[in-house]
This record gives C-alpha cells, structure tokens and sequence, in this order.
C-alpha cells in the first residue's frame, strides 16, 4: 500500500551517511538523528508552487536525488519506507498540532517496533525531535537540549515541550488508521489552503545539539538551549547565502522566483 520497495536504500542511506543496521533500538536512535542532521525542514517548493507531491518516487528524487528537505508527510514517508526495508515494524499516524488550541490534525509522523518496545519517530516536526520519544506514559527526552514529554489521556498520546511558561502541547496523535489517501489530502490542505502556515512564507527549520536555526518569511532566528536567542531580518540580497547556511540549495531562477514571492 506504501510501495516502500519504490526507495532506494542504499542511496537513502548514504544521504543521511549511516550504515546499514539491523533492526534496534540503538539503531533506530541513531537512523533518527542521522536523518533529522542531513535532511532539512522546508517547504521552499510549495511557496514557488512547484512541489512534486508525496508519492515516495517524487520523495526520493527530492529528498534524496536533489539533497533537498521537506516537511512533515515527506520526511515521514521517507523514513517509514527506509525503516520498514530495514525490518523495523512501522505504523504511520496522523497528529493534531497545537491540541489545546485550534490546530489541524495535520502531523505525519510514526509509531515504530523493535526490540518488544515502541517508539514515537518523528523526524519531520520541525526542528523539534532529534530522537525517538518511548512511547511510555510520562516519559520524557531531551531534544538536542530541550525536554519533550510523552503523556496518555485515553488513547491519546500529547507530545508537549518544557519552556519558561511549563509544558506546552506541541501535538497528539492516536493508532487510529491512515491510509496513503489521508496523507494526499491533508498534504493538499497544507500546500494549498491560505491559512496553513506553509502557503504564505518560506519556513526552514535546523536543529543541532543544543541549537535551532529558523527561517520564517525574512526573519532568521536562532535559539541556543541555554536561552540565548539571536533574531535578524534577512535582506533578498542575502537570501541564497542563508538558505545554503540552512542546506537548501536552490539553482539562481529557483532564488530569483523566491525573491518575487
């Protein structure tokens, strides 16, 4: 149904510059960060009304052929498919951002199998998860210098972030089935409807230990898990140079376009 077989492991593998692994829960922390460091965050092809859709053939060819990034329901599928050749047991979710308040299920991410546990993978939140997240009742992890924990209220399992206001809900997602069609049609809410977030400015998104860096519109932001946070207006002048800080790479007429946009 996912037509993982489509993925060229080795390729992707080299991508993201990690080995084959047999399935584990090592492993599966380490093809986490390894992806989430290589791949970056960005909806660049949807601002220039140019995005090849989700099918894991134009993924591949993105993500993996053209070393670009994307969002969330590429990343997913890109790492479901990758995870699933290499004997991981995956499921793919749908989660509602913002829960407490008016946010849109509209989250891909994963519920991962191995080693008698589960995991929640979500390579494409942002720059938000570094590592997989034990799916346990209370347990929480440290993302790149950033705690997130993992609660469960009936089936409901809410991811929520430590800051200087407490926990805040970042997403919350439950077993209920998804089908390769849901992923089409909350990926064509996303890149199209005027009050998604990603239709209207560009949003590039990097995490390292201890740092994030955040293009939004011309606003360059980068937050230090120590609290310092630097924020500077990017000029269209400096645009290429940012986004290649960023590891988006974008050929001059993909750059002058955006400049227009």
């Amino acid at each position: 149904m996912w037509n993982i077989d489509d993925l060229d492991l080795d390729a992707y593998l080299a991508r993201i510059g990690h080995d084959w692994v047999h399935p584990s829960a090592d492993a599966l922390r380490s093809l986490h960060r390894a992806h989430v460091l290589a791949i970056p965050f960005e909806n660049i092809d949807v601002i220039l009304g140019t995005h090849p859709g989700i099918g894991l053939d134009a993924i591949q060819a993105k993500l993996v052929g053209r070393q670009r990034g994307g969002y969330c329901y590429e990343h997913a599928l890109l790492f479901a498919a990758a995870l699933e050749q290499l004997g991981f047991d995956v499921v793919r979710r749908v989660a509602r951002v913002q829960p407490h308040k008016a946010g849109p299920r509209t989250h891909a991410l994963l519920k991962v199998g191995v080693d008698e546990q589960e995991f929640l993978a979500d390579v494409g939140f942002g720059a938000g998860q570094l590592y997989p997240t034990p799916l346990k009742d209370g347990a929480v992890v440290d993302q790149a210098g950033w705690d997130h924990r993992l609660t469960l209220d009936g089936d409901l399992w809410t991811l929520s972030k430590q800051t200087s206001d407490g926990w805040i809900p970042q997403h919350a997602s439950n077993d209920e089935p998804v089908r390769p069609i849901d992923y089409e049609v909350y990926h064509h809410y996303v890149s199209t409807h005027p009050n998604s977030p990603f239709t209207g400015r560009p949003v590039v998104m990097r995490v390292a230990e201890g740092v994030v860096r955040r293009l939004v519109g011309n606003t360059l932001t980068i937050e230090h898990a120590n609290g310092q946070t630097t924020e500077r207006s990017v000029p269209p002048a400096d645009l290429p140079d940012v986004l290649a800080s960023l590891d988006v790479i974008l050929s001059e007429e993909e750059v002058d376009r955006l400049r227009h946009v």
